[in-house]
């Protein structure tokens, strides 16, 4: 297996070389190891789709479990892993630090922090103490002895602040403050897509699995995008597979579902024996 080291200069390079790479979001073991051996290069782990398997809302995992699970999600895989680490798991830039610090000993080739604050009446926090949070974390992947990309998270969109101009304004900011990659999830336009991609001379992130954008990697790769993720959307598809199944067996008392199924046999081919 990879050393941390070599994971993370093999995660750096990805975002170096010419167009975008597709980096899924796994929630498991298992969903980690069957997207290694479709050839994925990296993967990132989604809070979402965790929480969901953990019969959970969003939001409502512990930093110390969250660590436990992309701990685990590392060692399922020799490929690179980079954690949604939410918020930080607390307000206080020490807090961000220190998530930083724990995540990056789990052997984690990279990590994301947003400014959300993860409070219905005060969404997104004040952009000073916002950019405080990022160059937090920031000094404690510059002192690491290894290679960990930073991820720095502006949340507008999803918390219904469609505000493009504040959206690039944070991001420079993060970018001054020491992030590695800036990503803005909920924007669903090309333009505005372009719009940060031009402002900002960092890698950026986006996310696709969104209903409505009918963007392609080719599509995002020729407006200067690096990095294309699809948060829960992975998740969301095999549980909306789950419910449809259920559906038909409590609705109308048919199994019609097993025909789209995938084998037993090729699903246990595709793990370890």
């Amino acid at each position: 297996m990879p050393t941390q080291t070599e994971k993370g200069q093999t995660f750096r390079a990805l975002h170096e070389r010419d167009g975008a790479f597709i980096i899924p979001n796994p929630w498991d073991i298992g969903t980690a190891r069957l997207l290694a051996h479709l050839g994925f290069e990296a993967l990132a782990t989604t809070s979402a789709g965790y929480a969901f398997s953990a019969g959970q809302r969003d939001n409502t995992i512990k930093r110390e479990e969250m660590l436990a699970h992309v701990g685990a999600i590392v060692t399922a895989t020799d490929l690179p892993v980079s954690a949604d680490l939410q918020n930080g798991f607390g307000h206080a830039p020490e807090i961000v630090a220190e998530t930083i610090r724990l995540a990056a000993a789990t052997g984690l080739a990279g990590g994301s922090i947003e400014d959300a604050t993860a409070q219905p009446g005060n969404p997104i926090y004040e952009h000073e103490y916002a950019v405080e949070r990022v160059r937090a974390a920031a000094e404690v992947v510059r002192a690491l002895p290894f290679a960990f990309t930073l991820t720095a998270r502006a949340e507008n969109y999803l918390h219904g602040r469609p505000d493009l101009k504040d959206t690039i304004k944070r991001l420079q900011a993060f970018q001054e403050a020491g992030a590695d990659v800036l990503y803005a999830p909920g924007l669903l336009s090309k333009d505005d897509i372009a719009a940060v991609v031009s402002s900002v001379d960092r890698p950026v992130n986006v996310v696709m699995g969104l209903q409505g954008v009918q963007l392609s990697l080719a599509d995002l790769s020729a407006i200067g995008v690096r990095r294309v993720s699809v948060g829960s959307a992975l998740s969301r598809a095999a549980l909306g597979a789950f419910l449809r199944a259920a559906g038909e067996m409590r609705e109308h008392g048919t199994f019609g579902f097993a025909d789209e199924a995938v084998s037993y046999r090729e699903i246990s081919g595709m793990f370890p024996a």
